[in-house]
């Protein structure tokens, strides 16, 4: 039996819209009454992570900024970290600013970019409809260098780097990653998001990567809770859709890849589920656990 199950969320646990379905929510919580783990494995931070965690009951353990930290919920506190340094951030932030290209700084709770664009426009977008305590914190600051020199806290979980022009991409690609003690994440493919306001919808596509602390992935983190908790990677379910979540589905018992996937996530999956908007996360859920 199948004892943990690692949820991705954009694009797996949610749909194009950025919501949890009523049917993935119900069978998630089916799943964790049942006495399995369930643990939402995301890119994102912790206070987006969090919010969606409670609200379908997964809320015992998270694992946020793509590895970079694990929080338990009953405990209040990390349990695991492995954040960039101060002195690795300003040196991104220098090159990315050299290079004129947009990126924005992740920490545990806050998103800090100069303007509202690509992965940040979601994100503001998501917030509109979020009360004052669920808001994932967006600071505009005019000259990050020297706010990151001056801010206090070292909770830096990942900067994420966006330009829509390929070739302006590939070339910041090139030279991120002759830089020492960080990985940069290969996404193969253009993002896309869907924004909807009122009746009407607009898309957002752009190339990115993600850029953390050496070692750092889904995995990892996966390994360090399992250890812990005593649970073979036998009894792990991993499901995911990018290239944040190859190692995980790599690695785990039941490896499962959505139908939207990229074909080289596909390729290293066990099996392979509907669609994030086809409720595919319940349907692994209602055959392999409940």
């Amino acid at each position: 039996m199948y004892k943990l199950i690692a949820i991705d969320l954009d694009g797996t646990l949610l749909d194009s819209y950025g919501q949890i379905s009523q049917k993935n929510k119900e069978t998630v919580q089916k799943a964790v009454q049942s006495g399995v783990e369930v643990v939402l494995t995301s890119g994102r931070g912790a206070k987006s992570v969090e919010n969606l965690a409670n609200d379908i009951g997964a809320n015992h353990y998270m694992i946020c900024g793509n590895g970079s930290m694990i929080y338990d919920f009953k405990e209040d506190k990390l349990i695991y970290e492995n954040f960039l340094s101060q002195k690795k951030v300003l040196q991104l932030v220098q090159i990315c600013e050299e290079n004129s290209i947009y990126y924005s700084i992740y920490t545990r709770d806050s998103i800090i970019t100069k303007n509202l664009n690509y992965n940040v426009l979601f994100y503001h977008h998501e917030n509109a409809n979020k009360p004052d305590n669920k808001k994932t914190h967006i600071y505009l600051v005019e000259n990050i260098y020297d706010y990151i020199l001056n801010r206090q806290e070292t909770d830096y979980i990942k900067l994420c780097i966006c330009d829509s022009d390929n070739i302006i991409f590939k070339s910041i690609i090139k030279k991120l990653k002759i830089v020492k003690d960080i990985d940069v994440l290969d996404v193969g493919h253009m993002s896309r998001k869907i924004l909807k306001s009122g009746t009407e919808e607009f898309s957002i596509e752009y190339f990115y990567t993600e850029v953390s602390s050496k070692n750092v992935d889904k995995w990892t983190a996966v390994s360090y809770l399992i250890d812990k908790l005593g649970i073979s990677k036998e009894d792990v379910i991993a499901i995911g859709d990018n290239i944040n979540d190859k190692t995980m589905i790599e690695n785990a018992g039941l490896g499962v890849a959505m139908e939207n996937s990229a074909p080289y996530i596909k390729q290293v999956a066990k099996i392979v589920t509907s669609s994030n908007n086809e409720d595919g996360v319940a349907k692994v859920i209602e055959e392999y656990v409940i």
